[in-house]
């Protein structure tokens, strides 16, 4: 069964490697910090909206000591139309003085770190170990990864922890980085959630949802 899902999930690979050959992670950003700060921003907050707060924030605040240098509530005000803000203020200042005291102000490179830091699960580790510094540390599961993982018949699992795991078992470790960019945009644009455009779907023969007609 496994043999079957590995070929299958590199047969999806190379359609979506064809499809989307420059397929990378949609926050804006320009170092490790600014990445691990977008991505805190982006839970349950679309990454259109966190790049529109981040274009004047990243103007603003450079290192870890920069956002320190503010009161809380003049971070919030800075951030207060991404979802949470309140919350996402918060645990970004205390990151920021972690990575300072435990860190020598870098961003860590290492999983066990990262997700110490507040506001850090592992998907946000996965994101910033990946993107800033090509570490394939696991796959990332956002909504779309997840939702597309099923369809395709990859795993039956909801919990993105057991949806990695099921991945990571079946992927080829040197793919995990690039796989979830291009099965994220291929969730984008065409395989979204109500209504999937099968008609203009890569991998339509290799997906069983196809045949059920999913709307």
């Amino acid at each position: 069964m496994k043999a079957e899902l590995s070929e299958k999930a590199e047969q999806l690979n190379r359609a979506l490697k064809k499809q989307y050959p420059a397929a990378q992670c949609a926050l804006n950003h320009t170092t490790p910090l600014e990445l691990l700060i977008a991505t805190i921003l982006s839970a349950q907050c679309t990454d259109e909206r966190v790049n529109i707060v981040t274009s004047a924030l990243f103007r603003k605040y450079r290192r870890c000591e920069d956002y320190l240098a503010v009161p809380q509530t003049e971070l919030e005000q800075d951030i207060n139309s991404v979802t949470f803000f309140r919350n996402k203020s918060k645990a970004i200042q205390q990151t920021c003085r972690i990575i300072i005291e435990k860190h020598g102000g870098e961003v860590p490179r290492v999983l066990e770190d990262l997700v110490e830091l507040p506001g850090v699960g592992r998907k946000t580790a996965n994101v910033v170990l990946g993107t800033a510094f090509g570490i394939p540390s696991g796959v990332v599961v956002d909504t779309h990864v997840g939702r597309l993982s099923r369809r395709l018949g990859l795993t039956a699992n909801e919990q993105p922890e057991k949806v990695e795991a099921d991945l990571m078992k079946i992927i080829p470790k040197k793919e995990w980085i690039g796989f979830s960019h291009r099965l994220i945009l291929h969730g984008r644009q065409i395989c979204k959630a109500r209504k999937p455009d099968c008609a203009q779907c890569p991998v339509e023969k290799l997906c069983p949802s196809s045949l059920l007609k999913v709307d």
